[in-house]
Parts: structure tokens; sequence; C-alpha cells
């Protein structure tokens, strides 16, 4: 996906200007299903691998603190060095927060399943500009439902890449926020790959666990 369009600084501030957004139950009943390896339609609720569909370039995503973070949760979202290491399953939940299929182009939340005390601490979220990197970073920390201003940062959307997908940060959840719209990739740091946004997309496809 092509760099956007409105590239502007997540400090939510309202300007007088407004984004054109259908109504997010004919959003969500008009677009394709997101499609799992086998074919079935993705659900909200339901645990599923994110895995890459190139060979070869690492495995699955999990949550860790490589960075120093101010937290005793992982905020870093890093790709599995190992191809057949498949990570942490995620959660999706979709934007009018109810169990049913997840569609193509559509704002969700993007959660890490996982039983520990930083369960709740895995929403993903865009992180803050990384002036020494130049780089938007994809971490956790971020809020789960509440679509608006306050979390449009929280937001991510499954698109198809050819015969399979990728995710976009370009959140449609705020009339009046100006936001960046890129593909999310990944960004390679000291041997360690990293979720980021990026020019060149991440290639994945979705392995349901339970």
């Amino acid at each position: 996906m092509n760099t956007l369009l409105l590239l502007f600084s997540l400090s939510l501030s309202i300007i007088p200007f407004t984004l054109c957004v259908p109504n997010p139950s004919r959003i969500l009943s008009s677009s394709s299903p997101v499609l799992d390896i086998n074919g079935d339609k993705v659900q909200a609720g339901p645990n599923y691998f994110i895995l890459p569909v190139i060979r070869g370039k690492g495995g699955g995503l999990y949550p860790s603190n490589v960075k120093q973070h101010n937290s005793t949760c992982p905020r870093d979202i890093i790709q599995e060095t190992d191809e057949v290491q498949q990570g942490l399953p995620v959660v999706f939940t979709r934007l009018d927060a109810k169990k049913g299929v997840v569609r193509v182009s559509t704002d969700v939340n993007v959660r890490f399943y996982t039983p520990t005390i930083c369960a709740r601490e895995t929403i993903w979220k865009l992180g803050a500009y990384d002036d020494k990197l130049k780089q938007y970073f994809v971490v956790t920390g971020g809020v789960e439902g509440n679509p608006g201003p306050k979390t449009v940062g929280n937001w991510f959307k499954i698109e198809k890449f050819g015969s399979d997908y990728k995710f976009v940060f370009c959140p449609t959840v705020c009339k009046f926020c100006k936001v960046i719209c890129k593909d999310v990739g990944v960004f390679m740091k000291d041997g360690v790959r990293f979720l980021a946004l990026s020019d060149t997309p991440f290639k994945v496809m979705f392995k349901k666990t339970f």
C-alpha cells in the first residue's frame, strides 16, 4: 500500500477536517471475509497465529522487551528468527465489538493471547515516532475497543495482498483525526526483526489454534 495521503502527527488534535466514514455495520457486511490457511473465515474471538507467507525469513510474532521500556510488560513486537516457531497467537476484536467474521479493509484491534498478568497489555498500537531511527514501530500497550480519537492508534486493517494478506495502519475510527496510512512490515535492527510501518508489507497468513 502506498504511503498516504495524509501524514500527520498522532497528537490527536481535532481540526476542522472531516473524513467521510461509512457506517461501520455497512462496512462489515459488504467487505470480503478474511480467510485462514484452511479457507475458513477468520472470526473475532478465537486465536490465530500470524505467520509469514514467504519461507526462510522468520516465523510468527510475539511480544518482547528488546528496547528499554518503562514497563514490566513486553512492548516490542518481534518476528521469530526461526521459521518453525509460530510465536504467540492473537485475538481480533471487530469495530462493532461483536463476535463474527473479520473482514478485509475494516478496523480491528489485535491482541496477543497470553495467560499472564500482561494479558490486557498486549493490544497492538502505533508507537511514538523514533527520531533516531526515523521509524514508527508497532508495539503493545494499546486499548481494546472504544473507537474514537483517544484510541485511533490502536486500530489496524487486514488487506488483500495478492492471494494472501497484509496489515495496514490506516484507521477510520475518528472522523476528524489526521492519520498516517502505511503498510505494516518488518524493520531489522541488530539482527532483531521488529514489526513497524514500512514501504514493504509483511505478507501473512492466519492459522487457527483454538
